[in-house]
């Protein structure tokens, strides 16, 4: 059985990266040219963080939570896939972080990124089986 802290953990970075991919559609649909002196700028760049941040430790949290089920043989293989576009997803977030001025189409392509989509559904499928 899971820890409380391994599913409190695990549910945080989810949050995270949820909440922050639904940000990235709504901003896309803004139709900005840049984030620069736009009131959303300061949110835009906390939600990139955070989810940079849940990111980084998904494929930890999901062993954490996985360890305590006694099937971790079975998802040994996977969790390595989620590590794999995890990183791929992060490098792509910090792609867009580091600009000056993100424009709406600039996260719209980042939504559409096969990087982060990969690593989205990876995320929805362990959640499922888990």
């Amino acid at each position: 059985m899971p820890t409380a802290d391994a599913l409190d953990t695990l549910q945080q970075r989810v949050d995270a990266i949820e909440g922050g991919y639904e940000f990235l559609l709504a901003y896309a649909a803004q139709g900005l040219a840049t984030d620069d002196g736009n009131a959303n700028s300061e949110q835009l760049r906390t939600y990139l963080q955070r989810m940079d941040e849940g990111i980084g430790g998904l494929e930890q949290a999901f062993r954490a939570v996985i360890e305590g089920t006694g099937e971790s043989p079975h998802f040994e293989p996977f969790l390595q896939v989620l590590a794999r576009d995890a990183e791929a997803a992060r490098a792509a977030l910090r792609v867009v972080s580091s600009r000056k001025g993100v424009s709406s189409q600039v996260v719209d392509n980042l939504n559409a990124s096969i990087h982060v989509r990969a690593m989205l559904t990876d995320l929805f499928l362990l959640d499922e089986a888990v």
